[in-house]
């Protein structure tokens, strides 16, 4: 399996933090969110990695290397970060060439949570926080019935009996990952490059068959703005 890390993208809502410093590479209780993956990866098996760079692309590929935790990585860089996330994605699927696990560079995550992933029965797998607070709407959701994923979205239109917010983590089998490749590639070939990775997600859902565990059990947190830095320091502290 292979680790793909989509961390092109500017942290606007955390600057000026992130006008000199990569979101992925604040630092967290003593560690920046990216060495904390490698972490993970290294202690879950995972030996090769896969960093689609952008926003100061150069401080990332400083403090990664060619080789970090024993993990192999190896860099596409997008020109394009200030546009919408689809064609971080379509860059990234050039890296599809096993099975994947796809993920935002900006969680701070128990170990656990990983490893349920990545030893799921679901080929395909979400991860879902069904005791999330929505405040304002714009938390992305992952929503689903009967056991299959239906949506992932910040609005569900669709019917569902369980839903969750979604954590940014997104595990596919080598078929499902070149599906979704092939969608990505769609929107870029009608020159759709502002849209975001979650419209090609709701049609690769209505094409495959991804199933979800849930998470809420094990603490984490996304930092999008400064003061969730110190939340995601206790956060840490708390499996170290």
């Amino acid at each position: 399996m292979k680790a793909i890390i989509l961390a092109a993208g500017v942290g606007r809502r955390l600057s000026p933090i992130t006008d000199t410093t990569p979101k992925c590479l604040i630092q967290v209780g003593g560690k920046t969110i990216l060495e904390r993956y490698f972490e993970n990866f290294e202690r879950l098996g995972i030996d090769s990695a896969v960093i689609v760079v952008g926003h100061l692309k150069e401080k990332i590929m400083a403090a990664a290397g060619a080789e970090w935790h024993g993990v192999k990585i190896s860099y596409l860089n997008n020109e394009r970060f200030e546009e919408g996330n689809i064609f971080t994605v379509h860059l990234a699927s050039q890296a599809f060439d096993d099975d994947i696990i796809m993920m935002d560079a900006d969680v701070i995550f128990h170990p656990g949570l990983l490893e349920r992933q990545i030893k799921s029965p679901n080929a395909n797998c979400y991860l879902m926080d069904e005791g999330f607070v929505e405040h304002d709407g714009e938390e992305c959701k992952v929503a689903a019935l009967n056991g299959r994923v239906v949506a992932n979205n910040r609005r569900i239109t669709k019917k569902y009996d369980r839903v969750g917010e979604g954590l940014g983590f997104l595990k596919l089998s080598l078929g499902t990952a070149l599906e979704l490749k092939k969608i990505v590639a769609e929107f870029i070939g009608r020159g759709e490059t502002t849209k975001e990775y979650e419209d090609a997600l709701e049609i690769l859902l209505e094409r495959e068959v991804v199933g979800f565990e849930p998470v809420g059990d094990l603490p984490w947190t996304e930092i999008d703005f400064a003061d969730d830095i110190p939340k995601a320091a206790r956060i840490a502290a708390q499996y170290e």
